[in-house]
């Protein structure tokens, strides 16, 4: 079926793509996440654009608290090391911060990559496109999770041997996210460490060049 999208269509998207945010344990709930939302979020992950059609992606549900400590407590350790990298001034804006929803959310999600046995059509020159489209993967996710009105945070701040370890990867998976699902209190008009000024935003001109840098 050749699916056009009109003028509405594109601007709904721009908003979803616009008001994305990625959302942290202050900002959620504890409004029960209903499965067939859970459902959407894996079925948009599903159609995710895949190098080869390899669809590397492997997630796991977790709605355990005993799992969600164990991840946590990696968290704990990670962040207190990741903290002594910035200036003494940042450190202290990072204190403030906070960076995760493990136990606050109701639903984490687990994404890993599965690396291949075999040679994989597109991955043979660049093998980490493989990986790429885990992350399409993760964004398919959270652009649908905005539309279903659900927030998202992903969690970066540690150990991917302890979340392995604590839902029983196989060897050969790789994580490449950890997220936190549920709903909000409310999404915040612009990213809070934008707000915050941590980082500036960048322009096109800092970030699109042609032919050449």
């Amino acid at each position: 079926m050749n699916r056009l999208f009109n003028a509405v269509e594109r601007d709904v998207f721009k908003d979803i793509l616009r008001l994305r945010r990625d959302v942290r344990g202050n900002k959620f709930t504890q409004q029960p996440v209903p499965d067939d939302v859970i459902e959407q979020l894996i079925d948009a992950a599903m159609l995710a654009p895949s190098v080869g059609y390899s669809q590397p992606w492997q997630l796991v549900v977790i709605k355990s608290q005993a799992v969600k400590q164990k991840v946590y407590q990696s968290f704990c350790q990670k962040s207190k090391q990741e903290k002594e990298l910035f200036p003494s001034d940042k450190q202290e804006q990072y204190q403030k911060f906070k960076l995760e929803g493990i136990i606050e959310a109701p639903i984490n999600i687990a994404v890993f990559y599965q690396r291949p046995d075999a040679p994989i059509l597109g991955q043979t020159a660049m093998k980490e496109t493989g990986k790429y489209s885990v992350v399409c993967a993760i964004q398919n996710m959270w652009l649908m999770a905005r539309a279903l009105n659900v927030g998202m945070g992903w969690v970066s701040i540690l150990d991917p041997q302890v979340v392995k370890n604590a839902v029983n990867a196989p060897e050969n998976s790789e994580l490449i996210g950890y997220l936190c699902i549920g709903y909000v209190d409310e999404f915040l008009e612009q990213p809070e460490l934008k707000t915050a000024g941590w980082q500036q935003q960048k322009s096109r001109q800092q970030t699109v060049f042609n032919d050449s840098f």
